[in-house]
């Protein structure tokens, strides 16, 4: 019985406290764990709003596509209709009043198109740089909760930092982009517009 009583205590070890009870028994692993929950939510918000932005954004791209077509469309047949009762020289000698109407409204279309795509490829790129901060915030805040009082702070935190300073974006280098083909696109249409007015005008 002596035996059995004089083993128990060995059995019984008292277990480690989980990480989390060392974490909330240590005042700076406490501080730094609220600072980075607190800082992931900011940065959910953040690209909630980024995200909210870009839809955004996007449907006033798909306004102006619309527009650009709907314009031409009406000016092609409003064009077609005033020349079928002029004559045919007096319409030819001012067909440079409509073509160069249409021209100017068909780039500032264009330019309007072309910034709108701009800003999109800007906040997606502001999105994307907040995921990525959300990806290394999310792993320290793991790291933290499953080592707890053997996180070492300065260590993890100079590495979030270093990784944030030193992050490059390894992309290839595209020299056409989307947005390029958009606006070539858009001008190719644009000469095709001004080719019928003068022919309509003209014939």
């Amino acid at each position: 019985m002596a035996d059995d009583q004089g083993t128990k205590p060995s059995i019984m070890e008292p277990k480690p406290p989980h990480p989390l009870h060392q974490i909330a028994e240590t005042p700076t692993h406490k501080l730094l764990l609220k600072q980075w929950l607190k800082e992931e939510e900011l940065i959910l918000n953040r690209i909630a709003l980024k995200e909210t932005q870009i839809d955004s954004v996007r449907k006033e791209i798909t306004q102006l596509y619309m527009f650009f077509f709907v314009f031409h469309s009406i000016a092609l047949i409003l064009l077609f209709n005033a020349s079928s009762n002029d004559p045919v020289e007096k319409s030819c000698r001012r067909s440079w009043i409509p073509s160069l109407c249409t021209l100017l409204c068909s780039l500032g279309l264009i330019w309007a198109v072309r910034y709108k795509s701009d800003v999109e490829s800007h906040l997606e790129k502001l999105l994307e740089r907040e995921k990525e901060d959300g990806k290394l915030l999310a792993k320290c805040v793991e790291e933290l909760k499953k080592k707890g009082v053997e996180f070492d702070l300065l260590k993890e935190v100079d590495a979030l930092r270093r990784a944030k300073s030193l992050r490059v974006e390894a992309k290839a280098v595209k020299k056409w982009s989307a947005r390029d083909f958009v606006t070539l696109f858009f001008f190719s249409v644009s000469c095709l517009v001004l080719a019928l007015t003068r022919i309509i005008l003209c014939n």
